[in-house]
């Protein structure tokens, strides 16, 4: 498994997690990345539109080699499959673990933005300003207020909760878990915001002391 973070460092450490919080997280009293070598990695995103999913799985599955999409071989065609079923397609191929991610909740808050407002220029007081030229103070603020002045707003943002686990099929158990908490914005690239999620799931690990801090 130390080499699985190491290339979960590689790619994400420097990727900025702005936008993203830690909400809660746990992971396995007796699971550590030294107790694990995980050779084959499966990444599941389960989402119900299918463009979705198959950006995220990609994205995560680009940290290297040994991850993979799941929608190859966990889709349409097997959904009458039992969990019995789905697991030994998982063991035929070779896994050893599973990184999935979900949404779990959507959350908007309402905040108000203060406006702003910003000096008078000295110039319009005199020293060639518009009064020595024998304009009124109305054709003075009329022409120079809208500039320093920016009025307050009521934003609302929509918050997207995110769980992201880690399975050992290998122990047949959950070892670590996060719940991430996410604005959205609406330039916001899918791809960006899966580097955030997992910049950010990254940091929580260190924390538990589920990966190293170095």
């Amino acid at each position: 498994m130390k080499n699985f973070f190491i290339a979960l460092s590689l790619v994400f450490l420097a990727s900025c997690s702005s936008g993203t919080t830690i909400v809660s997280s746990w992971r396995d009293p007796d699971t550590t990345n030294a107790k694990e070598e995980f050779k084959k990695i499966m990444v599941v995103a389960l989402v119900k539109d299918e463009a979705t999913r198959r950006t995220t799985e990609n994205r995560i599955a680009s940290i290297g080699p040994k991850f993979h999409s799941s929608y190859a071989l966990l889709n349409g065609t097997n959904l009458g499959l039992t969990k019995e079923q789905k697991l030994k397609i998982l063991q035929d191929e070779n896994y050893d673990a599973v990184i999935s991610m979900r949404l779990v909740d959507t959350q908007k808050e309402t905040d108000y933005v203060p406006g702003t407002n910003t000096s008078i220029y000295y110039g319009g007081m005199g020293y060639g300003g518009m009064y020595g030229y024998g304009y009124g103070f109305g054709n003075w603020y009329g022409m120079y207020s809208p500039m320093y002045y920016d009025p307050g707003y009521y934003q609302e943002t929509t918050y997207y909760m995110v769980e992201t686990n880690v399975f050992s099929l290998k122990a047949n158990k959950l070892i670590w878990t996060g719940t991430t908490k996410s604005a959205n914005t609406s330039t916001q690239d899918l791809g960006l915001l899966v580097d955030s999620i997992i910049a950010t799931v990254m940091v929580e690990m260190k924390k538990d002391g589920f990966i190293p801090k170095k």
